[in-house]
């Protein structure tokens, strides 16, 4: 008897890991405590900080609880100076400077894990990523001096780039061009997406004419249109795809809507940009014309602040696996994304949110 309840109390256990391992949820929900918003009351919330990932013990379901059961608890991975970060489908890759490869988050199945592809991939200065309808993965590498593309399966496929004063800062892939930022040559070059061959520079214009990009650091593309964050002149430049300057936002100084270290730059489906500044350590978020509409994170102090914060990317994906953060009186519209390259949030993960009718 006693052993057909032994036998029945381990079956029970086994059920349990399965049940745990097969839940699909990340997290918990968070004590109210603890909930972190921007702006501050008694200003309408728009932002919520919802959690952040420093290594692979922050994905709580990476191993699974039978697996757990089994063979006990792995040894943390960490992420260790992270820079660029990209979303595509259910998975987060983060360009990590510390480990010259990349971090690859599995949200569906809570797996962590390192990407330091060796041979004619190796990596060196892994800036920022961008992942292609395809799958394709495109990586910015300022010490090898060329964008180095994987495919779907994270195999090597090809790597290109100018031979002479090529130095690749940030990538985007959009509709059928590869956009790269290359900061020693001052433009953004357009490559084609099937030869990869230069099409044309952007702005193509000479230090002192209008739309001259002294540093560019960032860019990203939305509407047909083309936003560079120089760094060098303290804004972010604006241009159409066919190289034509647009103007731009923010200018030097200290004050709202000013920049000091402007780099990551995001833009939402309502064409609002989002830019970090380094040197502040937040994110302002710009509407179309260029005016401010509010800022969020600051100096490191706690949950929800930033520590040398360096790209900010937004994702209208995979909304589920963070809801159970999300405090009950919002609903989440969409994912912020913002790196840290140094403290304890290396990864900081925001929503979007917007206040649910009163009951």
């Amino acid at each position: 008897m006693n052993k057909i309840l032994r036998v029945a109390s381990i079956g029970i256990l086994i059920l349990a890991c399965l049940v745990c391992a097969c839940n699909r949820q990340l997290v918990k929900s968070p004590a109210p405590e603890s909930l972190v918003i921007f702006p501050p009351p008694p200003d309408t919330t728009r932002i919520q900080f919802l959690t952040y990932f420093s290594s692979s013990s922050d994905l709580e379901k990476r191993q699974g609880g039978f697996n757990r059961f089994l063979f006990g608890e792995e040894e943390p991975r960490d992420i260790i100076k992270p820079y660029g970060v990209t979303i595509h489908k259910e998975k987060v890759y983060i360009c990590d400077t510390g480990v010259a490869g990349l971090e690859i988050l599995d949200l569906s199945d809570g797996t962590f894990e390192y990407f330091i592809p060796g041979g004619k991939g190796q990596l060196q200065l892994p800036i920022n990523c961008c992942v292609d309808q395809r799958g394709y993965l495109f990586i910015a590498d300022a010490n090898r001096k060329q964008i180095v593309v994987f495919d779907s399966d994270l195999k090597y496929l090809h790597a290109f780039g100018e031979q002479e004063g090529f130095k690749p800062t940030d990538v985007a892939v959009y509709r059928d061009r590869i956009v790269v930022a290359n900061v020693q040559d001052h433009s953004v070059y357009v490559y084609g997406i099937g030869d990869y061959t230069l099409i044309e520079k952007v702005p193509g214009v000479d230090m002192g004419e209008e739309g001259y990009i002294r540093q560019c650091t960032n860019i990203a593309l939305g509407n047909d249109i083309l936003y560079v964050s120089d760094m060098g002149d303290f804004n972010v430049k604006k241009f159409s795809m066919d190289g034509r300057y647009m103007g731009l936002v923010g200018e030097y100084g200290n004050s709202p809507g000013s920049f000091t270290r402007p780099k990551g730059v995001a833009v939402d489906r309502d064409m609002n940009l989002y830019v970090v500044d380094a040197a502040f350590e937040n994110v302002q978020i710009f509407n179309p014309n260029g005016d401010l509409l509010m800022h969020f994170g600051g100096s490191y102090g706690g949950a929800g602040a930033m520590w040398l914060p360096a790209a900010v990317e937004i994702s209208y994906e995979n909304l589920s696996y963070f809801q159970p953060y999300v405090d009950l009186s919002f609903e989440l519209k969409y994912l912020i994304y913002v790196t840290n390259q140094y403290g304890p949030a290396k990864v900081s993960v925001y929503g979007f949110v917007k206040e649910k009718p009163a009951l």
